[in-house]
Parts: structure tokens; sequence; C-alpha cells
């Protein structure tokens, strides 16, 4: 009788955990929207100042450096927070308004990042908050801190099996005192329901607060477009050594400008590109379906430009500290190299452009993340299940190479003395 209540009193608490996460999800999303919708639109309308938007992404910035020289440098890159749950077994939640912040104002402010970073180092801290202050929560903080995560990541990423298997897989097989992995995938699919139904919920009742990125719903092969994988692959790892050069660069960049002043000229630098190169700004799901429906009316040439800067400007406001995920913003940097590559191969490249995209962004995010089967349900985000043996290969390819360079790097460091 006992062990029966311990195991409905824990699921409970986990249907709980996910509707709570849930909400804050689409609260915080919900005002980022608006708040967005109101410095970019409404302020500039209402004002008759068009760069009015600059002054309060350089006030932003402002306030974000002031926040980071007094407590850390928020929000904590996805990786990160996940490493930090794995090898600490904590997650430090005092400072959450800082943090909540932190993760709010870049996504204000429309710089080049995701909001996945933010949330899941702000779930992770609920959870630990929770546990450190409700008697039943505390025996199982790590393990509810897990299913948060999951549960932000499906959300986010409108794909409940990739929150699952990205946790399960930062696990590397270890197991957990109390919980199966059978009874872990259990409660990881009742929070996520619980998080997409609350979500649903409050959609339903006040709007949606984040569209996700726009998927494309068919994709046309040919014998031509499996061969073409021999130029796709190789785009997808070029544009993965141009993000890395590019994370080198403004890194060092970063390192030798004042964190306050550093920070301040970021967000007044994104204030001016948002204004005039939008398409390179913001996480990308808006630009993505503007691009889809008029890739056309864009040459080649300026699709890799918008490439490219889109590469660049991710890594400009994640090392100059307006800081977020890179998630989105990689997506669609390879998807316009998707659009650019068939335009110059075929005449009619409009139904060629899934296959490419799907490959070019698999290759690059499989060498990124190192993970290529959360690498393949993570892009059926946006592209259709019927591609995803070929996402799951150019993952596995880029994975491959992606691994060896960085082994190489390693090296490279540890003989010159270097400390990664």
């Amino acid at each position: 009788m006992k062990k029966t209540n311990n195991v409905l009193q824990l699921i409970l608490f986990t249907v709980l955990l996910g509707g709570f996460a849930g909400g804050v999800i689409w609260c915080f999303l919900k005002a980022v929207a608006l708040c967005t919708g109101f410095l970019w639109e409404t302020l500039p309308a209402y004002s008759g100042i068009n760069f009015v938007p600059v002054i309060f992404c350089g006030l932003g910035g402002l306030i974000v450096g002031i926040l980071h020289k007094k407590y850390k440098d928020y929000p904590e890159e996805l990786s990160v927070a996940m490493e930090k749950l794995q090898t600490e077994k904590y997650y430090d939640y005092r400072p959450i308004i800082p943090m909540l912040i932190c993760a709010f104002v870049p996504l204000v402010c429309c710089a080049s990042v995701g909001p996945e970073a933010g949330l899941t180092g702000i779930i992770a801290a609920l959870c630990y908050w929770t546990g450190d202050n409700v008697t039943y929560a505390k025996e199982h903080t790590r393990e509810f801190s897990q299913i948060g995560e999951a549960v932000t990541l499906g959300q986010l990423f409108h794909s409940p099996l990739f929150g699952i298997f990205a946790v399960e897989e930062q696990e590397e097989g270890e197991a957990i005192p109390g919980l199966s992995k059978g009874n872990k995938l259990v409660l990881y699919g009742l929070s996520t329901a619980a998080s997409f139904l609350t979500a649903e919920l409050l959609s339903s009742a006040f709007g949606s607060a984040m569209e996700g990125f726009p998927g494309f719903s068919e994709a046309v092969t040919e014998p031509r477009d499996y061969a073409l994988l021999l130029l796709y692959i190789p785009v997808g790892l070029l544009l993965y050594l141009i993000y890395e050069f590019f994370e080198k660069i403004t890194e060092n960049l970063g390192e030798h400008i004042p964190l306050i002043l550093r920070e301040t000229l970021c967000g007044i630098v994104i204030g001016f590109a948002a204004l005039s190169f939008p398409m390179v700004m913001s996480s990308g799901e808006e630009q993505m379906a503007e691009l889809m429906e008029t890739f056309s009316v864009y040459t080649p040439l300026v699709l890799f430009v918008i490439c490219l800067g889109k590469l660049f400007m991710t890594t400009f406001c994640i090392h100059l500290g307006m800081k977020g995920g890179h998630f989105f913003p990689l997506i669609f940097a390879c998807t316009c190299m998707g659009f650019a590559l068939p335009s110059l191969i075929f005449s009619e490249p409009g139904i060629h452009v899934p296959f490419a995209a799907a490959a070019i962004t698999a290759t690059l995010l499989g060498a990124q993340l190192k993970k290529p089967f959360a690498t393949a349900l993570l892009l059926l985000l946006c592209f259709p299940v019927r591609l995803l043996i070929w996402i799951f290969v150019c993952a596995g390819i880029g994975s491959f190479v992606g691994s060896g360079l960085s082994g190489k790097a390693d090296k490279t460091a540890e003989k010159g003395g270097i400390k990664r």
C-alpha cells in the first residue's frame, strides 16, 4: 500500500511539474512576444522615431552588463547548464531574477539567439528551489530537474521526443537510484503531455506564445538530389568551420572590451542591425517563414550573405554578452544555404530546397552537437519525416568529422600550451 502511494505521489508530482514548467515557458515566451511587438512596432509608430529601439537595446545591454558583473554570465549555454546538472548535481536558483532578466532582454532586443538556453536554466533552477523547499521533492530533485529539462526542450522545439532523447543521451547510461529507465520514460511522457496541455490551454485562452519554426510540408526527391549529397555535406561542414571561426573571433573580441561597455555596445549594434538587416536578427522563426514564401526574390548571393551574416551575428551576440541559444539561428542559417544552392543548380529550385536544407542543416548540427540521434529528432521540427534517414546519415557524418576536428584542435591546444 505504501509503495502504491509513493508511486501515485511521484506521478502526481511529475504531472504537476510538467504543467508548471509548461506554464512558465508559455508565460515567458508570451511576455517576450508582447514586449518585442511594443519595442519594435508600437513605440516607433507612436513616437515617429524609427531608431528608438536602438536606445532601448543599448539600455538593455547596459542592464545585462551590470547583472553579469554582479552575478554570473547568464543565461548559461544549454550544454553548460546540462553538464553542470550532470556533474555538480545542483543548479543555483538564488539569482533567479537576474537569470530571468538576462534571458529575457536579448530576446526582446532581437539578438540573434534562441530561448532554449535561458529557459532550460530557469526550469532547472525552479526544480532545485522546489527540492529545497518541498520535503517530498527533495528526495527526487535530480530526477525532477531532468524531467524539467526534457519538458523545456520538447516544448521549445515542438518535438517531445527531442527533449526526452536529449536528456537520456546526456546521462550516458548512468542509472539513477530508485528509477529504472522505463519508469523515467513514462514520467517524461506524462510531464511532457501535461506541459503541452497547459501551453495549449493558455494559447487557446490568450493566443499563442510561440509559433515555432515553420516546417516544410513535403519533400520531392530525385536521384540527382541524392547525388548532390556530395556537395551538401561538404557545404554543411564548411559552415560548421566558419561558425567555429566566427566563435573564436568574437570570443577574442569580447575578452578585450570591459564587461559593461562590451554589452552596452553589443546592444547598440544589435539595435542598428535589426533595423538595417532584420533577416539576420532574432532567433529565426519569423524570418524563415518569410523566406519560405519569398525566397525566389533573393539572388543566391544575397542568400549566401544572409547565411554568413546569421552565423556571425549569433556568435557576436553570445560572446559579447547578449546571450541565448544557438539552435534556432543555426537552423535558419543552414536553411538559407539550402535555398541558395538549388537556386544555382536547378531551373525550378523550390521542390529541391527541403532536401538540400535538411542535408546541410543536419551536417552542421551533427558536427556541432556530436549527437546524430538528437540532431535527427530536433530536425523533425521543420523537415518531413520521410527525410529522417537522410538527416540521420548527414548528422552521423557531421558528428564523425566534427569529433575528429575537435580532437585535432584539442591536441594542437595542448602542444601549444593553450588552456581550452
